[in-house]
């Protein structure tokens, strides 16, 4: 049968044509063209160079940030379990799909408002569907469901959103912090906790964002889909290996806290520092990697499928040649595929373009300026750590403790960020507190006008306790002018003025006081407005609309 006769209504459902012939002496195979080769390359490059700037981004958080060091490992992984395909491949002569081009133009519009916003999560996802985009475009339906899980690994390589992670982060802390020295207890040591400080006597241990967990979550994660893959079983168990991942993570790094506080107590304070603490860090993930393992073989004995594990977990490599009787077929050159090649060298170049874009940065006063007097308050500046600086990665920021001739104390604080977009941006304090040790009592939406004929703002007002100690906060997010309350909200404006104003500079403005014992609240909160009612008509100079 010659290439011109293929007849594609003959073909199977799934988009392929059976590997057998009607000859039973010869088995077909089929081939791609060296110009459907070259045109894969050719689109691949462009689109390596169309997302270069998302790219270097997304490697350089793979190498300082450690929770996401293993991003090198899985590109690798997805280019082994395609080329693992290849000899089903060469059994198969696939249907392309002009799907796959209207996959590409979504792809590629995400790239393009990913450049004009700077939001790089949207440029990371669409290099992913680009990929699916090429699949769909040279081997069809049929084949995309084959390439779908080696591709789709990859979005374990892609960070989550910085304020995403911030949440995440605190949250795992916490709860990290609690399952730790409820291990120490066990071992009948004295321990006391107080949000992530968990005081040993002699010494006292903080859970840093580093010992989160996250550090083990998100490589675990991806580890647990690469098993997953691999893991040719019933669906239900392949998602149980996933999502097993979660807990596993978060027990064995609460193991790993319980762990350094029972050797801190007995063997000093060395034991959570240095090499020994790393190493620790890094035994206890091979642990999870070991009962991730012990899991899928656990898991053979489990359901009506009961293949033993050496024969349902790995990976099978078939050779590529074939005898000399095979009857040796070209496949057609994939129409959809040029028409994505070229529709991916014009965002090329449009990208090109997009890039000479120097973001507005408007001139503002710094805060080193601020004035220490305001009406009846006086300030005393004070400085964050220099640990809490690299966290934050602000560009500026006020941290002052204001008092009134009554020695009533008000700490003012707001961090400006001139550009947010690298991703880094303020957080709401309410994601922090916990770890601080504070309870949320009481958190609520109010209203403030500083003047008369102000209109009035949305912020939020939280009381906290710790212990006999309660403190009033006010909030919110100043974002190009807008006062915002909410932090998603904020997000999307964020998203809004990158787009169509090419601005992302922000703030997150924090105002705090005691409630003393025998106060009332509402007498904290008039002492909040009277130095809000000075303070906030000059902030705009340091903030600029």
């Amino acid at each position: 049968m010659n290439q011109s006769s293929i007849d594609y209504g003959s073909l199977a459902l799934a988009g392929s044509t059976p590997a057998q012939s009607h000859s039973s002496e010869k088995t077909i195979r089929w081939r791609f063209a060296d110009t459907t080769w070259l045109i894969l390359a050719a689109a691949l490059a462009l689109t390596i160079w169309a997302y270069h700037g998302g790219l270097i981004n997304l490697v350089h958080r793979w190498e300082v940030e450690e929770e996401y060091n293993h991003g090198y490992f899985l590109p690798f992984m997805t280019l082994v379990f395609l080329w693992q395909l290849a000899p089903v491949f060469s059994k198969q002569m696939f249907r392309p799909t002009w799907f796959g081009l209207a996959v590409a133009v979504l792809a590629l519009m995400l790239l393009v408002v990913g450049e004009l916003s700077a939001i790089y999560l949207l440029i990371h996802y669409s290099f992913i569907l680009v990929l699916f985009a090429l699949s769909l475009a040279l081997v069809g339906w049929a084949g995309t469901r084959m390439t779908f899980a080696p591709i789709g690994i990859l979005v374990f390589a892609i960070p989550i959103p910085y304020f995403l992670e911030a949440t995440i982060t605190a949250k795992l802390q916490l709860l990290s912090s609690k399952l730790g020295v409820d291990l120490i207890r066990f071992c009948k040591i004295p321990v006391f906790r107080e949000g992530n400080l968990i005081d040993l006597g002699v010494f006292k241990l903080e859970v840093i964002e580093a010992c989160s967990g996250l550090t083990y979550l998100y490589p675990l994660l991806g580890f647990g889909a690469i098993c997953a893959y691999m893991y040719k079983t019933d669906p239900w168990k392949r998602v149980v290996v996933i999502l097993s991942t979660i807990p596993i993570a978060v027990l064995l790094n609460s193991f790993r806290i319980g762990m350094i506080g029972f050797l801190v107590k007995y063997f000093g304070g060395d034991q959570a520092k240095g090499f020994l603490h790393d190493f620790e860090g890094f035994a206890v993930f091979m642990v999870c990697v070991g009962l991730l393992f012990i899991e899928i073989w656990a898991l053979t004995f489990v359901g009506a499928n009961r293949i033993p594990f050496n024969g349902v977990f790995g990976l099978k490599f078939e050779a590529m040649a074939g005898s000399e009787q095979d009857d040796i077929r070209t496949r057609p050159l994939s129409g959809p595929l040029l028409a994505c090649l070229g529709m991916i060298a014009v965002t090329a170049l449009s990208i090109s373009a997009i890039e000479t874009r120097n973001e507005i940065l408007p001139a503002r006063t710094t805060f080193s300026l601020f004035p220490t007097s305001l009406g009846a308050w006086r300030g005393t500046p004070s400085v964050l750590e220099s640990e809490v600086l690299k966290t934050l990665e602000l560009t500026d920021y006020l941290l002052m403790d204001f008092q009134d001739d009554r020695g009533q104390l008000v700490n003012f604080y707001v961090a400006y960020y001139e550009s947010q977009r690298k991703g880094t941006s303020p957080h709401s304090p309410t994601v922090c507190m916990p770890g601080g040790g504070w309870q949320i009592v009481d958190m609520t939406r109010r209203t403030f006008a500083a003047r008369p004929g102000d209109a009035p703002f949305e912020f939020n007002r939280v009381l906290i306790r710790k212990g006999n100690v309660s403190q009033l906060v006010y909030y919110w997010f100043l974002e190009r002018g807008r006062v915002v309350a909410d932090e998603y909200q904020a997000k999307w404006y964020l998203f809004r003025d990158a787009l169509l104003e090419n601005r992302t500079d922000g703030a997150l403005v924090r105002v705090t006081t005691p409630v003393f014992a025998g106060e009332s609240v509402e007498s904290a909160d008039r002492r909040i407005a009277n130095l809000l009612v000075t303070a906030l008509p000059i902030l705009p100079d340091y903030v600029p609309n």
